[in-house]
């Protein structure tokens, strides 16, 4: 097996970076590649939120995350979207916690439905980290 699981935890922006530089790292290396959406990462498939969240550390009052952003644009780093894209294009799957979705009171119809694989429990999660080399909490 030659798998990569990452369970997207959190919803901060270069947390969300993280993930999806990784997962299309691993996907362009030839590895299957699995994200899985869960509480506030949860929150960033939802409708126009994929670009928004603030940063993890030196938010500074959405300062951080203004400067940030414009290196990123200096340095031609992808957008959130471009990466998003990339995963699905490249053949990576997306899932969402429905359980989470339960828990915080977001229907599907919230979510974007063209990001997502499956809509799934922690059964399915679990599956896949067990057939996974590389597992990863963000």
């Amino acid at each position: 097996m030659n798998k990569a699981t990452i369970v997207v935890h959190s919803g901060d922006l270069d947390k969300v970076y993280s993930a999806l530089i990784i997962g299309n790292g691993a996907l362009a290396m030839g590895m299957d590649v699995s994200l899985y959406f869960t509480f506030w990462g949860l929150m960033r498939l939802k409708k126009g939120e994929l670009e928004t969240g603030s940063l993890s550390r030196m938010n500074f009052l959405g300062l951080g995350r203004w400067m940030v952003k414009r290196k990123m644009r200096q340095a031609n780093v992808r957008t959130l979207e471009g990466l998003m894209q990339d995963f699905i294009d490249l053949g990576g799957k997306v899932f969402a916690c429905d359980m989470t979705m339960e828990i915080m009171g977001i229907r599907k119809e919230d979510l974007r439905q063209d990001l997502i694989s499956e809509y799934c429990a922690v059964g399915t999660y679990v599956k896949e980290a067990r057939e996974s080399e590389i597992t990863l909490f963000i």
